[in-house]
């Protein structure tokens, strides 16, 4: 009976911390922890190579990744800035698709 308890206690438990079979499943809004590194990382990428380019404004570029697809955000100053963010956004490794969400102010 005590043993019952404390199967019982533990399943209780593991529950509420997400914890079981499907703590490290994926699913179309959540990532799994290596995704959510590798898209992490994607971000990183993409945004170093922003603040070494002279024509991309890393500050006023946002950068996010889900499942590999980067999307951007933010403010160009010119279509060129908008067009070469998604270049280099498209060419950093890892990247599966861009979404150019830029917005060039006039």
């Amino acid at each position: 009976m005590n043993n019952a308890r404390t199967t019982l206690a533990t399943l209780v438990i593991a529950g509420f911390l997400g914890i079981g079979p499907a703590a490290g499943a994926a699913t179309p809004d959540k990532s799994t922890v290596g995704e959510y590194i590798d898209d992490s990382t994607i971000t990183t990428r993409v945004k170093a190579k922003f603040a070494e380019d002279r024509d991309v404004s890393a500050m006023a570029i946002k950068v996010e990744t889900l499942h590999g697809v980067v999307q951007l955000s933010g403010f160009a100053k010119a279509a060129n800035e908008k067009s070469k963010a998604e270049t280099i956004a498209r060419n950093t490794s890892g990247v599966k698709d861009v979404r150019n969400d830029i917005v060039v102010r006039p």
